[in-house]
């Protein structure tokens, strides 16, 4: 008699993943009710017997993701009381009121590559409630799908984004913990830009991430090796703000994921190693309403309509006062070095590569205007909803536009500059709230005070090891 196996987990084959994928992030964009989507997926776990939990994931104030893996069967009888302490997670609640519960977005749910993720799980993000249910102010995942859904009520707007995510393959796992060893990541690869043989490293690893992309509904676009060794990008769709933030994450994370399973490390350290190119996420945006791109204008300056110069010209306005939210670690300032395609000035060209905004070719459905100065470590929902914010509603030019485009400024080029013109705006004080533009404030004076005031030509150890998408809570308590 032949013997059953002990476990039977769910395991989709990548094309039958890629199917489920896009069909829910269909219902998404045509705005299915959430009741309707948190019905079906409820059902559909209760049903499914080869699926034994679920990841639920929420994202801090300064990016990271944090992932909790839930029993499905207790996930099922508990999905509207799920709480967890607060006071653990950097920038979150204080101890005294720890308590915090989340909300199951049930639209942003992913069915998962078993070959990297483990068999038998699915995911889905959510959003972080008060104990009361009420919004968490420091949730920008939350503020941003709020903003979002307030801009379509209103008069059918959608706001799109489609991010160009670089980071960096390093040889050795965990080479990010172990830098303050070593003093140096070591290249997978020096092939440089759209240059990887088939079967190196590099191209194994972009092959193999590119395929969890595609089977995870991103709609891949392009992949292709970088400027500087040992450096990818992997373009996808562009889609609504919250779906390409949420993809954002889940890049990142698969990345790691991947090059772990290779023994690696992909890092997306604004600029890990100095002489070469650094790592950029261009934003892509346009907003659109019953499917017209209303940043297009055939016979606008550039081929961008009113409407979108006025979107540009609020964010150069406001650059200064953006520009922690853009860059938000100590490291993210080395990037902005003109000697390396860095994206300092404080302009819009649609050739200029410095700087801040670009205008690329477009027409009637791909216009769009491209700010090139964030770094892959922002937090993705807090970019993309301070963007919008303030392309839509920031303080306009006092002086003439014209003027003021062809000026040329710059952005801070350290973290010092940058956290005063933060901490003293009142635009971000009224987008973001007091509360997050205090606390914000607060860990990125605690991330560059544990770093040299004097960044030079090193990159140096506590760059490294006071990142926040590397350091943990035991090496912060040493402080």
């Amino acid at each position: 008699m032949e013997q059953k196996p002990l476990r039977d987990f769910l395991e989709i084959p990548y094309d039958e993943l890629e199917e489920l994928n896009l069909r829910v992030k269909e219902q998404r964009i045509q705005r299915v009710s959430p009741e309707k989507m948190r019905d079906e997926r409820i059902k559909y776990l209760t049903d499914e017997k080869r699926i034994k939990a679920i990841t639920v994931c929420f994202t801090d104030l300064e990016g990271r993701l944090h992932m909790l893996d839930y029993d499905k069967k207790f996930l099922l009888k508990s999905a509207d009381n799920l709480t967890f302490d607060g006071s653990s997670i950097r920038g979150f609640s204080a101890q005294a009121e720890s308590d915090l519960r989340l909300n199951i977005d049930w639209g942003a749910f992913y069915w998962l590559p078993s070959d990297i993720f483990g068999p038998g799980k699915v995911l889905a993000f959510s959003e972080v409630l008060e104990r009361d249910g009420t919004p968490y102010h420091s949730d920008m995942r939350g503020q941003l799908k709020r903003a979002t859904d307030a801009l379509f009520q209103k008069d059918g707007t959608v706001f799109h984004a489609a991010p160009e995510i670089e980071g960096f393959l390093f040889k050795s796992r965990d080479a990010e913990r172990h830098y303050h060893e070593e003093g140096k990541f070591e290249f997978i690869s020096i092939g440089g830009y759209y240059h990887a043989l088939p079967g190196d490293a590099l191209r194994t690893f972009i092959d193999k991430a590119a395929e969890a992309q595609r089977a995870m509904g991103f709609q891949n676009e392009k992949d292709h090796p970088e400027v500087a060794p040992s450096q990818f990008e992997m373009n996808f769709s562009y889609s609504e703000a919250i779906i390409a933030a949420d993809q954002i994450q889940l890049y990142k994370l698969l990345c790691r994921q991947v090059a772990a399973q290779l023994g690696l490390t992909a890092s997306f350290l604004p600029k890990p190693v100095t002489g070469v190119n650094g790592n950029g996420m261009h934003i892509n945006m346009s907003l659109s309403k019953n499917n017209k791109n209303l940043f297009h204008d055939k016979a606008g300056q550039d081929g961008l309509s009113q409407m979108g110069w006025e979107f540009i010209d609020r964010i150069l306005t406001n650059a200064n006062d953006i520009c922690l939210v853009l860059n938000s670690s100590v490291n993210s300032y080395r990037r902005l070095d003109p000697h390396y395609e860095a994206p300092n000035q404080i302009k819009a060209s649609a050739n200029n590569r410095g700087a801040m905004v670009r205008i690329p070719f477009g027409n009637e459905r791909s216009a769009r205007v491209e700010c090139r100065s964030v770094a892959p470590d922002a937090n993705p929902y807090m970019v993309l909803y301070t963007l919008m914010k303030t392309g839509l509603e920031g303080p306009q030019p006092q002086e003439d536009a014209e003027t003021k485009r062809s000026r040329t400024r710059f952005l801070p080029d350290n973290i010092y500059d940058a956290i005063r013109f933060f901490k003293g705006s009142q635009f971000i004080a009224q987008t973001l709230g007091e509360a997050v533009q205090g606390k914000y404030a607060e860990l990125k004076v605690g991330s560059a005070d544990r770093c040299p005031k004097q960044l030079g030509t090193r990159v140096k150890e506590a760059e490294i090891q006071f990142h926040h998408e590397v350091t943990n809570q035991y090496l912060w308590n040493l402080f």
